[in-house]
């Protein structure tokens, strides 16, 4: 599975709007592939965001998220140049992570 995640954290009149869109199958275990198998579950469960390692928000999903989830969400107390990291954590025990510095919108 190629793993990423991109993101973006501008700001614009103190609030910080960031967008991010993880690449995952999202894989609810119900779906049947070709030969009538059920394909087994595989999603992600957690999502993680810290704010110069700080936790800014925390997400327990499950299997009703679409396939590549995108995220939107504002923070009123990030910087020009702060940190935002973003973790998810799978079903199958995968992870990726990205980071990103605050820019002006």
């Amino acid at each position: 599975m190629p793993a990423n995640i991109k993101m973006r954290a501008k700001l614009n009149d103190g609030v910080t709007e960031i967008k991010a869109i993880m690449s995952h199958p999202m894989e609810t275990g119900r779906r049947k592939d070709d030969h009538d198998r059920l394909i087994p579950p595989h999603f992600i469960q957690l999502v993680n965001v810290s704010l110069n390692g700080r936790v800014a928000l925390e997400a327990q999903w499950g299997t009703g998220v679409s396939k590549n989830p995108y995220l939107t969400f504002y923070l009123t107390n990030a910087q020009v140049g702060d940190i935002v990291k973003l973790t998810w954590y799978d079903n199958l025990g995968n992870s990726e992570s990205q980071e990103i510095a605050v820019v002006q919108g």
